[in-house]
């Protein structure tokens, strides 16, 4: 066994442990005290026979003294089943547990890979932003030449360099605990199409995402992933997926998102998949939030300062959007700089951003001081649009969008359809856009992070008639009648599971069917799965063009 980030050796340990206990087992089978007596108790399972690598110095050595300890307690417990003595002491084992960067050295040089059985751990949980430069360092080194690999976690090297060791080993078997990013957005065409396709790996089991947490009194939540893997000659009986709620279920094949579907490897689009409106970011001040205010402070302003009140607009963020609590903004940029001298109030206000632009080591931020009413991005819909949270939580079925009127403005917290029709609404709250945003798509700890490059320009949109798209609107425009009756709700409550009210659950339910139906499936869906089965398999006739792939989408 080799753990390559194994910190105070709690992997190791543990193994040992039960591997030990399994040992005990098939002795006390085979075995009867006279007989054990005869021929001395000899186990095979010893400690020597765990590797570990550990960055920091101390570990290492609390991680040899907790595997001595363990060797002597499973030594006690033979001993005093069987009645007579075989603690080893002076004790001549010990654990080859070393102190290094395990993604600077040669894993062969600890262990040859023609000698391991398994690599287990859970290594270092860091995001691709918030490594430092050793730690960027450490990811070039070892995906030397691979793409992109600046939107890869830290973990992701473990991976690579697993899989390495499998080329070396075809019966090697490798298993990891980890954060579940690395299954979701960009990570998963980088990281799992060099696992597997160019290293000729297959995903033999994974638990898909579930809430870890420790035991510290400040305890932080972590969003992980276990994934087993092994060469693609290796042989498995089952591949199987296990769901956080306990359920399990058979795969054919696992794909880096961890659903039973083909390899599947969905890129960054700048343009949508399909011939559909682009969607984009709202507005972007960078104005360190001198021209936002909430209704209070906004009240307060116009009293100070009554000729500002024509230049306010109601905005809306995903956090606004989601819990009906709109802020406002003091919308300058079209207005004449005469008329702006005028309110000393809001001369302040923009000297306020100059200022705070002047600071910027950001280029482009410095540049703008000189237009300090403009925003860094503007994006203005001239009719109504549909608004997208970018960020929503985990526990909606549905995330909330909704046709936003002309005269508000969107933060860049949200994404932006204008022009959408209510067939465009319809398709994006259903539960099929939905179910490929929660695969597809990034999290932020455990919310849904919604991407336009990732999640909508690479939807597969179904290819339909009049009619169809007819069929879909009306079950859409249900949809928003039924809101109307709890417009006093946001939808935060509205779309609580909570408290979801029943008639607004059926109508989503009736538009879902609409629109499985639209793709010309029949609705005999058992799962979320099935869904996301069929779209990345239309996905990958759409993005190659190829009905030959999947004849039986044509």
């Amino acid at each position: 066994f080799l753990d390559p980030a194994c910190g105070s050796g709690n992997f190791l340990i543990m193994a040992y442990q039960k591997i030990r206990e399994l040992e005990f087992e098939v002795m006390k089978m085979i075995y009867d005290n006279r007989e054990l007596q005869m021929i001395g108790a000899k186990n095979i399972v010893h400690i020597n026979q765990f590797y570990g690598i550990e960055y920091e110095e101390f570990p290492v050595e609390i991680a040899k003294v907790s595997m001595i300890l363990m060797k002597h307690l499973m030594d006690q417990q033979i001993s005093n089943y069987f009645g007579f003595n075989i603690i080893d002491f002076p004790i001549r084992e010990n654990a080859n547990i070393i102190n290094d960067n395990a993604l600077r050295i040669d894993w062969n040089e600890l262990i040859d890979a023609k000698e391991l059985d398994y690599i287990i751990g859970n290594p270092p949980f860091i995001g691709a932003r918030l490594m430092n430069r050793e730690q960027k360092a450490d990811i070039n080194l070892v995906f030397n030449g691979v793409k992109n690999i600046g939107n890869l976690d830290y973990v992701s090297a473990w991976y690579a360099k697993s899989a390495e060791m499998i080329q070396e080993n075809t019966d090697l078997k490798v298993a990891f605990v980890s954060t579940n990013s690395i299954c979701q957005g960009e990570q998963v065409s980088i990281l799992w199409k060099y696992i597997l396709e160019n290293k000729s790996c297959k995903i033999d089991f994974a638990y898909r995402t579930f809430k870890w947490s420790n035991e510290a009194k400040y305890k932080a939540a972590v969003y992980c992933v276990i994934i087993g893997f092994s060469s693609v000659i290796k042989k498995v009986d089952k591949k199987i997926i296990y769901e956080n709620d306990g359920t399990f279920q058979e795969a054919q094949n696992i794909n880096g998102y961890l659903v039973d579907a083909d390899n599947v490897y969905i890129e960054s689009r700048r343009k949508p998949l399909c011939d559909v409106i682009e969607i984009g970011m709202g507005n972007q001040p960078i104005d360190n939030g001198n021209y936002l205010f909430t209704k209070e402070e906004m009240e307060t302003f116009i009293k100070e300062e009554p000729q500002s009140k024509r230049y306010f607009i109601k905005w809306y963020g995903a956090r606004e959007f989601i819990n009906n609590s709109p802020r406002y903004c003091l919308y300058l940029a079209d207005e004449k700089p005469n008329h702006i001298k005028t309110m000393p109030l809001v001369m302040e206000r923009v000297e306020n951003v100059r200022e705070f632009r002047l600071k910027s080591i950001r280029k482009n931020t410095f540049k703008l001081a000189n237009t300090p009413t403009m925003f860094q991005t503007i994006n203005i819909s001239k009719d109504n649009y549909l608004l997208i949270p970018r960020v929503t939580s985990e526990k909606r079925i549905y995330i909330p969008i909704g046709f936003m009127s002309s005269n508000s403005m969107a933060s860049d917290a949200v994404h932006i359809m204008p022009n959408a029709n209510i067939y465009h609404f319809g398709i994006l709250t259903s539960n099929v856009h939905n179910a490929w945003m929660r695969v597809i798509g990034g999290r932020l700890k455990g919310d849904y992070r919604y991407s336009k490059n990732i999640v909508y320009n690479n939807f597969p949109w179904p290819k339909t008639n009049e009619e169809v798209k007819i069929i879909v609107s009306q079950k859409a425009e249900l949809v928003l009648k039924v809101r109307k009756k709890y417009q006093d709700w946001s939808y935060a409550d509205l779309y609580d599971p909570l408290f979801m009210p029943k008639d607004l659950l059926k109508a989503h339910k009736d538009l879902d069917r609409a629109v499985w139906e639209a793709y010309g499936k029949s609705w005999n869906i058992d799962s979320e799965a099935d869904c996301i089965k069929y779209l990345m398999k239309l996905y990958v006739v759409i993005e190659g063009s190829n009905y030959n792939v999947y004849p039986e989408l044509i």
